[in-house]
This record gives structure tokens, sequence and C-alpha cells, in this order.
């Protein structure tokens, strides 16, 4: 049953990352028309209606630290994470936001082994860290750009990398709680929006709907809101169920490589032998990351 749970929990946590390591495109399309809080509000009203739709039941029973750790979840994860990610993007380069949002994973680990029972990570995990972020490194600035540190930006993705460690914390408790994945997610994304109320005041949010005429428009948003969003926090949040907040964040690493194959797939863009080395020194530290060492004491 063990073995069971972690083949599901890998697929999940695969699943999830195939499909993230892949928005940017849709979000770069329809960055043309809709404004990235318009964007961000679009894809999870339509998350929360299909999670509705595919489980209507209401979740009962609920204790007020349970919501309040739900209301944190959705303030992490669906507001904040986003809003800083997007911010940083207008302020810092996309490669430099990419790199320094990818270090989720060693957050999550500290964070984890601060507040989590049984998640320790070990040599393997910051060995493996290493090889990642250096193989993340070559392939975001492989001669197509040059490092540029901005503070702002970069301090912003760095916020957002530490927002979403803390995300998968809370999830990892709401997994505990014992609730369908479907019902917990759902209620995640409902304090999300809620939190988001305020920005979408701030940031001139305009309903426009006229600009769903457009097919190009409708396929990505609804893209965003089915796949990245209702499929995706779905999957992530079984993912960390089955698997632990670290091991999941692990995951995290192969976003840069999908984004590579993505590249060369649907927009024709060439392998470089800088990106080509990242991604075998990205993969190879997520595997290392997975392994566990065994540390064995002699007595001399």
């Amino acid at each position: 049953m063990k073995e069971d749970n972690n083949v599901n929990g890998h697929v999940s946590a695969l699943i999830t990352i195939l499909i993230w390591g892949t928005t940017f495109i849709s979000t770069k399309i329809l960055l043309v028309d809709f404004k990235p809080i318009e964007i961000l509000f679009y894809r999870f009203c339509i998350g929360l209606l299909v999670l509705l739709a595919a489980y209507p039941h209401r979740l009962k029973g609920t204790t007020k630290k349970q919501e309040l750790t739900f209301a944190a979840a959705g303030l992490c994860g669906v507001t904040l994470y986003y809003l800083l990610e997007n911010i940083a993007l207008t302020y810092t380069m996309a490669s430099n936001v990419g790199v320094i949002v990818s270090v989720t994973p060693f957050f999550t680990a500290i964070l984890a082994s601060l507040l989590l029972d049984g998640e320790k990570p070990g040599a393997s995990f910051f060995i493996g860290f290493i090889a990642a972020i250096i193989g993340i490194f070559l392939i975001s600035f492989n001669g197509n750009s040059v490092l540029k540190l901005n503070p702002i930006g970069d301090l912003l993705a760095l916020a957002a990398a530490i927002i979403w460690a803390v995300y998968s914390i809370l999830s990892r408790k709401i997994s505990q709680f014992g609730y369908n994945t479907v019902q917990t997610t759902r209620r995640i994304f409902s304090y999300g929006l809620v939190f988001m109320i305020p920005a979408l005041f701030f940031f001139n949010f305009k309903l426009g709907l006229g600009r769903f005429m457009q097919p190009t428009n409708t396929f990505n948003i609804l893209f965003l809101g089915l796949g990245a969003s209702a499929l995706c926090f779905v999957t992530w949040n079984l993912a960390v169920r089955l698997l632990g907040a670290v091991k999941t964040s692990i995951y995290i690493y192969m976003v840069p490589v999908i984004t590579v194959v993505t590249s060369v797939i649907i927009l024709h863009e060439r392998v470089t032998w800088m990106s080509a080395l990242g991604t075998v020194l990205t993969l190879a530290g997520l595997f290392i990351s997975e392994k566990k060492v065994k540390i064995i004491a002699k007595e001399l």
C-alpha cells in the first residue's frame, strides 16, 4: 500500500509540473490583452467552478483552527505567490525570476524540518539542491541573456519562493485533516479569491468579457483555469499528502527543463550546450535529492 501511495504521489507531482512548466506560453499570449491580475482572477474563478461541478459536496465539520489554515493557504498559494511573481516580472528579467523561484524546495525543507514531524532533509537533499540550482542557472542564462540583479524584482521573486514554501507546509497540514482533496482545494481557492478582491481595485481590474470572443484568449484562459488551476492544485495537494512537502517540492526543479523542451517543440528554439548540460544537472539533482542517505555510525 505504501509503495502504491509513493507511485501515485510521484505521478501526481509529475503531472502537475508537466502542466505548470508549459503555462508560460498561455500566460505570455494572454498578457497581450489582459493584465496579470485579470488572468489570475479569471483562472481561479474557472478553477473554483470546475471543482464545484466535479465534486459538489459541501465541506462540513471544520474547526476554527482548520478554517484559519485554509485561509492562510489561500492567501499564500493563490493570492500572494502569483501576485509577487507577476509583479517581480515587471521589475526584473524572467530568467532571474525562474532561477530564484526554483530555490523553493530549499525553503520548504527548512520549514519542514522546523514545523513538520518526520520530514527532515538529509545530506542527499542538499547535494541534489546544489546540482539542480547550477543546472537551472545554466538553463536560464545560456548565452541569450546576462545576469542583471535588480533588488526590487529579485527580492519579490525570493519572497514568492518563500511564500510557496509556506503554502507547501500548510497544504501538508491540511492533508492531515482527512478531508477530500477536491473539497480542500476548493476551500483554498475560495479564500484565495476573497483575498484577491482588494488587489483587483489596486491594479485597476476590468471585466472586459468581449476579449473572450477571440478563440485564442478563450482557449488559453481555459487551459490555465482547467489545467493549471483546477487539476494541478488537486494533483499537487494529493502529491503533498502522499509524499510529503519536501519530496513533492523537489519536482519544482523540473520546471525550467520542461520550459526548454516546450520551447524546442512549440517555439522551435535551438538547444544550446549550456541548456543541455543544465538539463542533465537539474534532472540529476532531482534524483539525488529523492534518494535517502543512510548514515551508519561507527564506534571508534
